[in-house]
């Protein structure tokens, strides 16, 4: 994917954070974990950089999934994914 020029900003960033989380969600419920993984993590670092006010426009049901029950698979204490080559 390529980068863009300008980040976003505004609503462009709020949309785009609502965007990324239910891409991710969608590749959950396809049971793609790592493409969850990657763009839960490209969420999540938009996310961080909202201010309070952007945070509440974010509708609930996309933050509870972001930073609950997606942190519960994803989180820094589970097991890391290993790598897609099979030792024989």
């Amino acid at each position: 994917m390529a980068k863009q020029d300008a980040p976003f900003t505004g609503v462009a960033l709020i949309k785009e954070v609502c965007r990324r989380i239910r891409v991710a969600r969608s590749y959950w419920d396809a049971h793609n974990n790592a493409a969850c993984r990657g763009e839960r993590d490209r969420a999540i670092f938009l996310y961080n950089t909202l201010s309070k006010e952007q945070k509440d426009q974010i509708p609930q049901v996309l933050r509870v999934w972001l930073r609950y029950r997606s942190e519960k698979y994803f989180g820094a204490h589970r097991t890391p994914p290993k790598s897609a080559r099979k030792s024989k």
